[in-house]
């Protein structure tokens, strides 16, 4: 997965991106550059310094000295920067940033800013001055080199080490660890400093050029995701990513059970009720939110979940079909979800093991759709449905179900070698044989 995929950047579109950091950061930036400037210009420019030798990686170059007004060549990357001083160029002025602002946004095309300086080490925590982050910026990126962890907090691994003790609660010396790096990236006066409120955060963790690195750097998502609406896991060089983000679960149990005669989301699983236990299941799973959508005997079942971290929104439509629940699962969720899994309330016995499988795939190319499919034939529930495949659900009408949107996305099927994905309860002779499986 590139770069822009892994950012969830269209490129076609015309985004403000602003990257701040260190360990890779210009890189990050001239990277999305150039996979965007495959489709349309691009306006790269920097309110920090940069190196001369990065300037050979634009297309173009305009030195400006500050006036407010200046030809681009509208093609390729066009870096604009201040004038060269000792080696480094200067910043842009305020004036020359809203100038390249009005004319992105006239022309339709990105604007790629680098919002503070690092030293080129793997690590950092800004100054009072930095990062100059501009309101206007739409996405964030904050980069940082996981190549420093391990390794002692001082000048030569980390950029201004006073600071970032001062943000960790480490000592200087001491060896920086995953959980110390977390709570510099999530410090309002660390990675979260001058972030507009209205911009998409994004956490880069590159250099992650190891499985142990990468382990460690997923390992830290969950606490970023508190503060990040995603977080990437990879290498700049390698140019690898996995994105990670908050992935919901939407239980269905609204359904009337007609067919079998009682309530299927009351009848008992080793001691619990069937919705409790696939509630619960979800939760192990690390679904977050979780939301348990009902209808029929709407009281009895959100007794059931008495206790349990979940978001439960009645579906008084339920008699309608299907779609009204998956509909209602959807409006329930927060707007930085990247993903949903969708867990029916009859199906007691889904392993936490496959919930997990579906993320996990799901991080390395954002698939639109995975599904388990078992016996190499048969595809199985719970699905996992990407952000971008909500709209299309929102349509749904009747008693129809997500698999009527399969034909208008790619779907990324996973092997699952246990058939009991398939077993679902609708009659008492099926409730009995379920039971007797799992015995």
């Amino acid at each position: 997965m590139d770069l822009a995929r892994a950012l969830r950047i269209d490129t076609s579109s015309h985004p403000i991106v602003s990257v701040a950091g260190s360990g890779g950061k210009t890189t990050a930036l001239f990277l999305l550059a150039r996979q965007l400037a495959a489709h349309q210009p691009v306006i790269l420019t920097a309110t920090s310094h940069l190196g001369v030798w990065q300037i050979p990686m634009a297309d173009h170059l305009i030195l400006v000295k500050g006036e407010a007004d200046f030809h681009l060549p509208n093609q390729g990357v066009m870096l604009v920067t201040g004038e060269i001083e000792n080696e480094r160029t200067k910043p842009v002025s305020e004036a020359a940033l809203n100038w390249l602002y009005e004319f992105s946004r006239k022309k339709g095309i990105p604007l790629l800013i680098e919002a503070d300086g690092s030293r080129q080490k793997p690590l950092k925590a800004p100054a009072e001055h930095e990062p100059s982050i501009p309101s206007f910026t739409e996405i964030v990126i904050h980069v940082s080199g996981l190549s420093g962890l391990g390794k002692p907090l001082n000048d030569e691994h980390v950029h201004r080490p006073e600071l970032f003790s001062q943000c960790s609660g480490l000592a200087l010396g001491e060896s920086v660890s995953a959980q110390a790096l977390t709570r510099v990236l999530t410090h309002p006066q660390g990675g979260l400093k001058n972030m507009p409120a209205s911009a998409r955060r994004v956490a880069l963790l590159n250099q992650a050029d190891t499985p142990e690195l990468r382990a460690t750097g997923g390992g830290m998502a969950r606490d970023l995701l508190s503060a990040f609406d995603s977080v990437l896991v990879g290498s700049l060089q390698q140019v690898t990513f996995a994105t990670l983000e908050r992935t919901a679960g939407i239980i269905l149990a609204a359904g009337k059970s007609s067919r079998y005669g009682a309530t299927k989301q009351l009848l008992d699983w080793n001691g619990k009720p069937f919705v409790r236990q696939v509630t619960e299941t979800a939760l192990r799973a690390g679904l977050e939110p979780v939301v348990v959508v009902t209808g029929f005997h709407h009281a009895e079942i959100e007794s059931a979940l008495n206790g349990l971290p979940v978001s439960i929104v009645h579906n008084a439509d339920y008699e309608q079909g299907q779609s009204t629940s998956v509909k209602a699962g959807i409006r329930a969720l927060p707007k930085n979800i990247g993903a949903a899994v969708f867990l029916l309330a009859d199906q007691p016995q889904i392993p936490v093991e496959v919930i997990r499988a579906l993320m996990e795939a799901h991080t390395h190319k954002l698939t639109p759709i995975v599904a388990p499919l078992v016996l190499e034939e048969r595809r199985a529930n719970p699905v996992l449905f990407d952000r971008d495949v909500f709209a299309d659900l929102l349509q749904l009408t009747g008693d129809t179900g997500g698999r009527a949107v399969f034909h208008k996305h790619p779907v990324e099927y996973l092997p699952w070698h246990d058939d009991i994905l398939l077993f679902d309860v609708d009659k008492p002779e099926d409730y009995e044989k379920l039971k007797r499986l799992q015995s």
